[in-house]
């Protein structure tokens, strides 16, 4: 087969995957040859169609139907894909706007997945910072009362947590700043995994004096370090895929269930591909049984070349594979230059 053939059939393949994608109507030659410049015959078209659908690129649902891709054939159109439409510089300027108003991390991942949600029409998952390697930043202590603290924890991530601390003693304002330097003596530049270990030889060590405090202040910190995967999941826009589910109805629910049992989420986040690079996950290619009626595009998001955790969209295996990667990718890089501070 020559060079020019081969090269033929690809945008043959293309042409029926994007048609498709477009209308979800299976394609035929005649189609193909009214709505892109291929220079062939018809005969030519359905030649290259036998062919695509020998190999098992394509499928006629029907004997007097059109074509429809399928999975290998999204898959090759995926691999095969070197434009990737880019977004006009409104949409970059939306994103970065919207995005920017976030008044701390999880404020910017939740905007993030809601933007992604309704830019692609699809459902958009984000993972929280993966904790394991963020580190601690500072830990503001705030005396609320005589026997009530404020502790503002932050991690290097962005991230911010609150709680109050009830104390058993009355605490002297100076012991508040005397106890806000011995945390960040335990916590500051420390993985968070680290910080429980320092925190409780603290209380251990720690001045007679403020021993009492310190261990309330340890036994609370140590709860917030500690990771909770029922809340490291921010889901928006599950709703779009009852909007496409006349296409996969006896899939949809298989996959709505596997979006609230966030650890199969996390657990196909927890795959992304390092920073800048994104991830496409085809129908049968999951592992997860309720997920194989749909694609996944996902990418990283973090700062100084570490990934703090992941983010994409959940759809149809016929959804806008340029497009949804392009905007999966933007949404991604505009929350990693806020997480560093760019």
């Amino acid at each position: 087969m020559s060079t020019s053939t081969e090269a033929r059939r690809r945008e043959v393949l293309r042409a029926i995957v994007s048609d498709f994608i477009a209308s979800q109507d299976p394609v035929g030659s005649k189609a193909l040859l009214e709505r892109h410049q291929l220079g062939v015959s018809s005969a030519t078209i359905r030649n290259d169609m036998a062919v695509l659908e020998d190999a098992g690129l394509i499928t006629q649902p029907h004997s007097s139907s059109g074509r429809v891709p399928t999975q290998a054939g999204y898959r090759h159109f995926v691999d095969t894909l070197h434009d990737v439409k880019p977004l006009s510089k409104p949409e970059r300027q939306a994103i970065l706007h919207f995005l920017e108003n976030g008044v701390d991390l999880e404020d910017v991942l939740r905007r993030s997945v809601r933007l992604l949600a309704q830019l692609t029409k699809q459902a958009a998952v984000v993972a929280m910072p993966n904790l394991k390697v963020s580190r601690v930043k500072h830990c503001e202590v705030v005396a609320l009362s005589p026997v009530r603290l404020l502790l503002v924890l932050i991690t290097d991530a962005g991230r911010v947590d609150q709680r109050n601390v009830e104390l058993d003693q009355i605490i002297e304002p100076d012991d508040v700043a005397r106890l806000r330097d011995l945390l960040n003596q335990a916590l500051e530049g420390r993985t968070l995994d680290e910080a429980s270990v320092e925190l409780a030889q603290l209380t251990e060590h720690a001045p007679l004096d403020l021993r009492g405090h310190v261990l309330n202040c340890a036994t609370t910190l140590i709860e917030t370090l500690v990771e909770h995967p029922a809340d490291r999941l921010i889901i928006a826009g599950a709703s779009n895929l009852t909007r496409v589910a006349r296409d996969f109805p006896q899939r949809l629910p298989g996959i709505i269930e596997a979006l609230e049992e966030q650890v199969v989420v996390l657990k196909l986040l927890s795959k992304v591909p390092d920073l800048g690079n994104v991830s496409v996950v085809i129908g049968e290619e999951h592992e997860e049984d309720r997920l194989r009626g749909s694609s996944v595009v996902a990418t990283a998001y973090g700062t100084d070349g570490a990934a703090l955790g992941g983010m994409g969209v959940v759809g149809p295996t016929f959804m806008d594979y340029s497009g949804t990667i392009s905007k999966v990718s933007a949404v991604a890089r505009y929350v990693s230059d806020i997480v560093a501070g760019e």
